[in-house]
């Protein structure tokens, strides 16, 4: 099989915005849920627990993408500290990361169109949405990166502009009425709805390591990525605990928990149904959705392509199409998330809607690729103290082990309370990694570039 490369052609800024882009869905969306299970103070405590641990993982992982800069990214840093296996574990996990959260996002996607346009079914929408952001991705890396740029910097915009209209009818008595998991005292409830509703705050910053797969497509990434990490992981704090606490002091706070709209909503309660403001932000949040939606199918087609090239999944996946991306990868994603969706209402997982099955389902790759990811750090500081590291983790190891202690925490707490979908991700690996073995014994693993 012939080795595909990626061109580079992406800059700082393109890199910024696909690693906000790629998360920013999770301001307008998801993290609702988490109310309904910990209550507003609670699911804070959750949230600011969950950004402590990304910022130290941010700040480590960057160190392994600018050493390795390659399309595989977690995937890569592991199989070049643990070998096979290890590559095995962090790619599989970093597939169903990425392969469970577009559903989810599409899913949002309509019921948002769904406020316009109350008559169209939101299955139709996200199904729709999928078509045309993998054709726009197919189409070629640099206008799918400009794209994603103009779009995360709207939806950042309009995050600013949510707080603003809503600020006048902020209220802080109605943030924290029954804010410890309905009530309002601190309780033993409150600290189990802490733990629970780990998933929902991760939803905050889920995928933004996925600019990662995009390294090997980095103009000078010893530079540029570390930048847009930086900028993006403060990007995404800042606007994560602003949406939440301005939200939920605007009314009833229990009405916006467990719906996939919860700013339009929101915003409803201080200007009314027929503001212009409220279209305005149904119509820019949009953007919001589908910044992530299009930056993940990026992320997933890169992780496809990049265990398709190194011989873990069959070599049509690494197959590149004449704009130099790789299209098969792309499509196949979009058949399973589309599949995912036409499952609507046909699955209940522990009384779940689909979009809450399908976030718990991606996190839980994401605290699996982060813990690998954060053991691959300290193994290759150790095996291979020479490999060239232009960004250093800084406060080595406290930094990255308060990522790898909290990551571990958070998988704990997920297994606790997510037994049944814990089972189902235990069982989606297993089949991965057969049908990995299956398809590596009929061909050579590549070595990852340093």
């Amino acid at each position: 099989m012939t080795v595909s490369q990626l061109k580079p052609t992406l800059g700082t800024l393109h890199l910024w915005g696909l690693a906000v882009g790629l998360v920013i869905s999770g301001e307008y969306f998801g993290w609702s849920y988490g109310w309904g299970t910990a209550g507003t103070l609670g699911f804070l405590v959750t949230t600011l627990m969950v950004a402590v641990m990304y910022t130290c993982f941010i700040f480590s992982f960057t160190e392994l993408t600018t050493a390795i800069p390659n399309a595989g990214g977690p995937f890569a840093y592991s199989l070049r500290a643990f070998g096979v296996r290890g590559g095995m574990i962090a790619g599989l996990a970093t597939l169903i990361e990425f392969v469970f959260a577009p559903p989810a996002i599409a899913m949002a996607i309509g019921a948002y169109l769904n406020v316009q346009f109350p008559s169209l079914d939101p299955r139709i929408a996200a199904i729709g949405a999928y078509i045309v952001f993998m054709t726009l991705n197919i189409l070629g890396v640099s206008i799918a990166a400009t794209f994603e740029l103009v779009v995360t910097v709207l939806a950042v915009a309009e995050l600013l502009v949510f707080m603003g209209v809503v600020a006048p009818g902020f209220s802080f008595s109605n943030f924290v009425l029954g804010g410890w998991a309905g009530s309002d005292t601190f309780s033993l409830p409150a600290i189990s709805g802490i733990f629970a509703a780990i998933p929902f705050a991760i939803w905050f910053f889920l995928a933004i390591e996925g600019a990662a797969m995009a390294a090997e497509e980095a103009k000078d990434p010893k530079r540029t990525i570390p930048r847009a990490y930086v900028a993006g992981i403060l990007t995404l704090v800042v606007l994560a605990i602003g949406v939440m606490i301005f939200a939920g002091g605007v009314g009833d706070w229990r009405t916006l928990s467990n719906i996939n709209d919860p700013l339009p909503q929101a915003m409803k309660a201080v200007v009314g149904n027929n503001s212009n403001w409220m279209h305005m932000l149904v119509w820019i949040g949009l953007f919001g959705l589908v910044a992530s939606f299009h930056g993940i199918i990026l992320g997933y087609s890169r992780q496809f392509f990049a265990l398709a090239r190194a011989g873990f999944l069959p070599p049509s996946l690494a197959k590149l199409s004449r704009f130099q991306t790789p299209h098969r990868a792309i499509i196949a994603g979009g058949v399973i998330g589309i599949a995912a969706i036409l499952s609507d209402g046909l699955i209940n997982l522990q009384g779940m809607t689909l979009t809450a099955a399908m976030i718990t389902m991606s996190v839980f790759g994401a605290i699996v690729m982060y813990i690998i990811s954060m053991l691959s750090l300290f193994k290759l500081r150790r095996s291979e103290p020479n490999l060239e590291r232009s960004f250093r983790a800084p406060g080595y190891p406290i930094v990255p082990g308060i990522a790898l202690v909290l990551a571990v925490v958070c998988l704990v707490a997920m297994v606790w309370f997510n037994l049944l979908i814990c089972g189902i991700f235990v069982c989606l690996m297993a089949v991965g990694a057969l049908f990995c073995k299956v398809v590596r014994s009929r061909g050579p693993v590549f070595a990852v570039a340093g």
